[in-house]
């Protein structure tokens, strides 16, 4: 088992009724998923601008956290998070949706760029630094390629068709988490991101 130092899980997307169930909110449905299966329960700290669950896997201690700060400002809650919990960014895995990957594809990585996602971008901007973790659940592109449409999109709710897979991409999604936590980045790439979607 990986464990050097707490690790820190982090789900992006928007706080409030009307962003529940959106696109762009995956992030938020994988780590209550996480949290429900640890059977934790998530609660507001106003010090790092998110709600926080805390657990431990077998010797590993881990926190859960959702920013309350909004998709854009995503990093003012992660550079809060680490700093409270002395938790160095390698040890950080973020959890988003991701335009550029068919629904339910999952890709887990070590360091890369934002790829667009806005979320990231505030991260990378506020660590200044790109070597963190990042779990990216694909949630398909819209028919039409417009940055206009692709916004709206982000933010719309998922099909009757598309919500019947996805327990089945939040279970993918909460396995490739609690792997990252156990096994450590190399052997859950190896074991997700070769993986179809809901297979």
């Amino acid at each position: 088992m990986i464990s050097d130092g707490i690790k820190l899980i982090v789900g992006l997307g928007n706080p409030g009724l009307i962003y529940a169930g959106s696109r762009h909110n995956i992030g938020f449905a994988v780590l209550k998923s996480l949290a429900g299966s640890l059977k934790i329960n998530f609660k507001r700290d106003n010090l790092v601008s998110a709600l926080v669950a805390k657990d431990k896997l077998l010797k590993q201690d881990l926190v859960l956290a959702l920013p309350q700060t909004y998709m854009n400002l995503s990093g003012i809650a992660v550079k809060a998070l680490l700093k409270k919990f002395k938790v160095d960014s390698k040890n950080l895995l973020v959890v988003c949706d991701d335009l550029d990957l068919e629904l339910g594809k999952i890709k887990i990585r070590p360091q890369g760029s934002s790829g667009g996602q806005r979320g990231l971008e505030s991260i990378i901007g506020h660590l200044g630094t790109q070597d963190f973790c990042r779990l990216r659940i694909g949630i398909g592109r819209p028919k039409s390629s417009t940055s206009q449409d692709a916004a709206k999109y982000v933010l719309s709710g998922f099909s009757r068709q598309e919500k019947a897979a996805l327990k089945q991409i939040e279970e993918d999604a909460v396995s490739c988490c609690l792997s990252w936590v156990n096994k450590g980045i190399v052997q859950t790439m190896n074991m997700f991101n070769s993986k179809t979607p809901g297979a």
